[in-house]
């Protein structure tokens, strides 16, 4: 067997030794067997919140556990299949089972980044919200174009997109938007994408070929489910009620049906601008609900903590990525270093690697720290 497959196969048995330590494979099953008996309960739905919630640890546990023992049987099959095509001199064997190799090992990395995302609320369903900063027409431009990347994202990993508000630039674009994003890991996934993002383009508006340089931030927060308790008091909030601005329509503006809540202590301001006026303030209080949560989660997790510190203003210097379009292609993640060449892979959402690149930073951080500790 040639090293290059070797080292393949070694690689993917690492993960799997990951994966199942993280999981603590000893006592999945028998954890597994203990949600079955509680789901079995005839009572367990005289609380249907935590019912729900037990549901979806099991049916967690069960993936991950699943899945775990069919990539070590896929990599069984394939070891076997090498060998046997090695000692028959069937080359196109060997060569078909060696791919298959290759792509296990990208599926394994993929899932071991994945199993990162053990944060309190990173299993959650997630608020994105997206602002235009400095450069006016051209920030709202950036803006919508940003909103397309992470609704592209969102939809290619089978997300559920909602569309929460949302006020258009004056000329184009918008000047912000806020949408809600359902799914396993969602908040997980999308938390590191919060700051400031930067393009350099020539602008689509302007005369001659100057570069322009236009700016958007970026703000991600945890959905909190009904078992997390957030006490907001009504001395504490001011609720407006003010006529949605968007495109076409004919109920669009004759009706004070958008919702603005004002949370006084802090300042946070949430708004939702669908039709209906009941709908909107359930919108704008789970939101505001989910902000304060945040808030908590930034108090306990330091990392979190700085991130949020340096996001600053939509302007210079507080960029955590820049997208290049002239006079070159690159975007590049400014914390991690990660970049790439396609731009417009990137711009139509394909994001993995930069969401990946800061667990897996985190990780290779925290195993020298630990290797340093030891000697």
């Amino acid at each position: 067997m040639r090293s290059e497959t070797q080292s393949t196969i070694e690689a993917i048995r690492r993960s799997i030794e990951l994966l199942g330590r993280r999981m603590d494979r000893a006592t999945a099953p028998h954890r597994l067997e203990e949600y079955n008996a509680r789901v079995e309960d005839p009572s367990l739905w005289n609380d249907p919140a935590a019912a729900q919630k037990l549901m979806r640890e099991r049916q967690v546990l069960a993936d991950k556990l699943a899945a775990l023992e069919a990539m070590e049987r896929e990599l069984n099959e394939h070891v076997e299949l090498i060998e046997l095509g090695e000692a028959e001199g069937d080359e196109a064997v060997v060569a078909e089972a060696e791919a298959a190799l290759k792509a296990l090992r990208e599926r394994a990395a993929a899932a071991e980044i994945e199993a990162l995302l053990d944060g309190e609320a990173d299993a959650n369903d997630t608020f994105l919200e997206i602002n235009a900063g400095a450069g006016g027409t051209e920030s709202c431009d950036w803006a919508a174009m940003l909103a397309r990347m992470y609704v592209r994202w969102a939809e290619s990993h089978g997300y559920t997109v909602e569309l929460q508000s949302e006020t258009p630039g004056e000329e184009t674009g918008i000047k912000s938007a806020s949408y809600k994003i359902i799914g396993h890991n969602a908040y997980g996934w999308l938390k590191t994408e919060s700051g400031v993002h930067r393009l350099v383009r020539i602008s689509p508006f302007g005369s001659g070929d100057k570069r322009q340089t236009s700016f958007a931030s970026v703000w991600v927060y945890p959905v909190v489910d009904d078992t997390i308790e957030i006490e907001i008091q009504d001395k504490d909030i001011r609720i407006d009620t003010f006529r949605s601005s968007g495109a076409g329509g004919q109920h669009v503006n004759k009706t004070d049906s958008a919702v603005r809540i004002t949370h006084l202590p802090t300042g946070i301001v949430v708004t939702s601008s669908l039709k209906s006026q009941h709908q909107n303030r359930e919108i704008a209080m789970q939101a505001l609900k989910s902000r304060l949560y945040q808030m908590e989660l930034e108090k306990r997790t330091a990392a979190i903590n700085a991130a949020h510190e340096a996001k600053g203003d939509a302007g210079w210097g507080n960029q955590i990525r820049s997208y290049v379009l002239q006079p070159y292609q690159m975007v590049k993640d400014l914390r991690t270093g990660y970049e790439t060449s396609d731009t417009q892979g990137v711009l139509d959402g394909d994001l993995d690697a930069f969401m990946a690149a800061t667990p897996a930073m985190n990780v290779a951080g925290k195993s020298r720290a630990e290797a340093t500790a030891e000697d």
